[in-house]
């Protein structure tokens, strides 16, 4: 998964799979489209003005942990 924010264009986008692949743009509100690849699945999500309708303060940096694999 890979998170990335333009300030300049306000555009926050989450791209849930890395894979290289043809997708298909679905808007599915005013400030919202999806990227859809193969089978539906969703590749990701495109949210312009990202600062009017998320707390981008709260969401980024974004931080995580990878927990070890179990043995």
């Amino acid at each position: 998964m890979n998170i990335q924010y333009n300030a300049k264009s306000d555009l926050l986008y989450i791209r849930l799979d890395e894979r290289k692949q043809q997708v298909m743009n679905r808007k599915i509100s005013e400030d919202v489209v999806l990227d859809v690849g193969k089978r539906g699945k969703i590749v990701g999500i495109e949210f312009l003005d990202a600062s009017k309708h998320l707390d981008l303060k709260r969401l980024l940096p974004v931080r995580y942990k990878v927990s070890p694999k179990a043995a």
